[in-house]
């Protein structure tokens, strides 16, 4: 058994991790899995009924709380842009801390089943609500043009997740550097000006 991977099933997940992060959720067999840990894949099989099981844990430790957690950082806050600011750089640090889980929910999400697929999607329209319920508020304060507010959500997010995929492509900034310009572009993006100004 790799020392890396000890024998729990929190272990299997971690692998279930590194493999589809590395090799895509089709390229990785419970057999890879079994074989990374050190188990037999009855070992495996007394874990999870399938891949995708694996799949679920991976997303219910992952993503699966982070709408809860980007409400949590908007809290304190004050005021729409204040509000808008924080769900922005929450949403960075929690895709960071689970930059490989992402990853794997984006780009392999074709792979799953259709019970799957709607978790998956549930807690990306959670996130998009978030989004499209703070541009209101931006809204109602008269910062953003009704016309663009139907696009703007996606328009964020498709900025986020650019930056996640490419992030491996950007030098010579720390992680909060980087934070903050992308905030500045989205609000610039949304409102004509940097955020405060």
């Amino acid at each position: 058994m790799s020392k890396r991977y000890a024998g729990r099933r929190e272990d299997l997940v971690e692998a279930a991790v590194d493999l589809f992060a590395a090799n895509g959720y089709a390229g990785t067999s419970i057999r890879d899995i079994a074989k990374i840990t050190g188990r037999s894949v009855s070992n495996v099989y007394h874990y999870f009924k399938d891949k995708e099981s694996l799949w679920l844990a991976i997303l219910e430790y992952s993503v699966q709380g982070m709408p809860d957690r980007l409400r949590s950082a908007m809290k304190p806050a004050d005021g729409a842009e204040q509000r808008f600011s924080a769900l922005v750089r929450a949403h960075l640090q929690e895709s960071m801390r689970h930059r490989r889980e992402v990853k794997i929910f984006f780009i392999d999400e074709e792979r799953l089943s259709p019970g799957g697929k709607r978790i998956n999607k549930r807690i990306q329209k959670e996130i998009l609500d978030l989004y499209r319920e703070q541009i209101g508020e931006l809204l109602k304060a008269r910062h953003v043009s009704p016309a663009a507010a139907r696009v703007l959500a996606f328009n964020v997010l498709g900025v986020i997740n650019w930056y996640l995929r490419w992030q491996d492509h950007v030098a010579g900034l720390s992680v909060e550097e980087i934070h903050d310009q992308i905030v500045g572009f989205v609000f610039y993006g949304l409102l004509g000006k940097l955020p405060g100004g």
